[in-house]
């Protein structure tokens, strides 16, 4: 039997939950309850997605599990200290920025081609196109130039002062998809034929310390190590990632030990079904529920007429006992939220409209605004029509569904009527939200990176639409002229001070307009097997696989 037989059988036995004893030291079965729904990096900003892809690209930099901002790609992170980035002037007389970006010699693709400027230069050109649906979190239209100084070393130039000057995201490999977009009619196809949906188990997709090499849609996802990764040899011969999309059958196989762990960034086991199997299993597992930026809320289509009045989106918020729900269901480990700003932020501020559960407050705004209780404790406008509004969220997720419950419960004696109507989550993140055909409300979660600017869920050019090919996450379709002010100022203010003065002006339109029903900040659950070492839980949307090549058995 040849090396390629040999690791595909191997494969084969991994994934039936066979010889799982004598494979238990090199290889890691990974349980998830959802699938991505695309895997090109920059298109479709999903949790679950940048969880998978963590193991097998790398963006060119990140912030570790210290919230410290660190090189990936490049030797050496670009700061005003240390000259990689500098002040510049520009034509019409206001500064932008030259940043210094130098790639480690050493990088490969999963094929053996090195990684270089053309990779950078590739990625920026398609990322400049709006047509490409780019959704990326640090987007590359933040440079209007590039000087490549040699293969390894650009100069990027930023039209303005950006805080984020030394985030940049992934690269894409300009040998495998520059001839897919040379054959396109218009950028706006890139995302029908990107090599990463087409073909995912082509090696030169892959420049991290894994590469996947066997690929079920809705299914399954395998990884090996890449044969030209210079770092740190990983530790496992197969890394699966198996979706469950069943939160309980997830536990259940965790139990039977047809998964060693469960992804803990949200898409995994719920912080309930994790706290009770600590309670039943305490030395089973090493069990860590870790805070982090990752914010449950609900999204509101104000294109709904009866959504649209912020009186009754004011009204849901103070008909719903959060505080209770947070005590009951999660132990009081995860926070109520004001807005997306997490307590542990430097940027949050207290200072803002908070609605704590009050039922006749909540009554009163439904009143002013024209509804009133029927005979059937529903209430209805001077048109006689139900207060009724269609409430979604991941299909089979059962801690989200009983948050449900919950919440239809509240809202009922406040005589709002909550339609529940749940979605897979393939099709709910790649379907209704970015395309914004949910018709009322729709609960999920934002994963944000370090000090992330909002621009992508509440910045006005974020919408998706037909003309960005859907690329936006602005999924409410928020627009506020002073709150895109503020955020091209905090991604431009380098004065800590001033910075913190625009946050909290933009965290009190907010609270104020309530685009959002803000619900709660998670404490992930991670439930990993106490024979896995070096597994380092970040708390933030930098998640751990980035740092994959470190997990080992032992």
């Amino acid at each position: 039997m040849n090396l390629r037989a040999a690791l595909a059988a191997s494969t084969i036995l991994v994934l039936c939950g066979a010889a799982s004893g004598a494979l238990a030291k090199d290889d890691l079965v990974i349980g998830v309850a959802q699938f991505p729904s695309s895997l090109n990096p920059n298109i479709d900003s999903e949790v679950v997605k940048a969880y998978v892809l963590d193991f097998a690209i790398r963006p060119i930099t990140a912030f570790d599990k210290d919230w410290k901002n660190s090189c990936l790609l490049c030797t050496e992170l670009p700061t005003l200290e240390n000259g990689l980035a500098k002040l510049e002037d520009q034509p019409d007389g206001t500064k932008g920025m030259a940043v210094t970006l130098k790639l480690k010699p050493d990088l490969k693709w999963g094929d053996g081609v090195p990684v270089t400027t053309k990779d950078l230069m590739f990625t920026w050109k398609l990322g400049l196109d709006p047509a490409s649906g780019f959704s990326n979190n640090h987007p590359w239209n933040r440079a209007t130039k590039i000087d490549v100084v040699d293969d390894h070393t650009a100069v990027l130039h930023l039209s303005r002062v950006s805080v984020s000057y030394n985030q940049w995201d992934q690269l894409l490999p300009e040998h495998i998809e520059a001839p897919v977009v040379a054959k396109l009619a218009s950028p706006a196809e890139y995302i029908k034929n990107t090599v990463f949906t087409r073909t995912p188990t082509t090696a030169g997709l892959w420049n991290g310390p894994y590469m996947i090499t066997a690929y079920q849609s809705g299914a399954q996802v395998v990884f090996e190590p890449n044969p030209h990764w210079a770092g740190t040899k990983p530790g496992f011969k197969h890394i699966v990632i198996k979706t469950i999309e069943n939160t309980s059958a997830l536990q259940a196989n965790l139990l039977s030990g047809d998964v060693d762990m469960v992804a803990g960034e949200g898409i995994g086991l719920t912080i309930d079904l994790a706290l009770a199997l600590r309670k039943q299993q305490p030395d089973k597992f090493t069990y860590e529920f870790k805070p982090s930026l990752t914010y449950e809320h609900i999204d509101v289509q104000v294109g709904n007429p009866i959504l649209a009045d912020v009186r009754v989106r004011k009204a849901l918020l103070y008909a719903a006992d959060r505080q209770t729900m947070v005590n009951r269901l999660f132990e009081g480990l995860q926070p109520v939220a004001a807005t997306w700003v997490n307590p542990l932020d430097p940027n949050y501020t207290k200072d803002t409209a908070v609605y704590p559960f009050d039922a006749a407050k909540a009554k009163g705004l439904l009143a002013e605004a024209g509804w009133k209780p029927g005979a059937d404790g529903i209430c209805r406008n001077a048109k006689d029509e139900r207060l009724s509004i269609e409430l979604t969220t991941t299909a089979g997720n059962r801690l989200r569904e009983l948050q449900e419950q919950v919440l239809q419960s509240q809202w009922k004696a406040s005589c709002i009527e909550a339609v529940i109507r749940n979605e897979p989550a393939r099709t709910l993140f790649g379907e209704t939200l970015k395309k914004r055909v949910y018709t009322g409300l729709a609960m999920y979660g934002w994963s944000s990176g370090v000090g992330e600017s909002p621009r992508r869920t509440l910045g006005s050019g974020d919408i998706p639409t037909a003309a960005n090919n859907y690329g936006g996450s602005n999924y409410i379709a928020f627009k506020d002229a002073t709150m895109d002010a503020d955020i091209a100022k905090v991604e431009s203010e380098l004065d800590a001070a001033k910075q913190k003065a625009d946050w909290a002006e933009m965290q009190k339109i907010y609270a104020d307009q309530v685009p959002v029903l803000p619900l709660f900040f998670r404490a992930e659950p991670h439930i990993v097997p106490k024979w896995l070492k070096g597994y380092t839980p970040t708390g933030h949307g930098d998640f751990s696989p980035l740092w994959a090549e470190n997990w080992k058995s032992g």
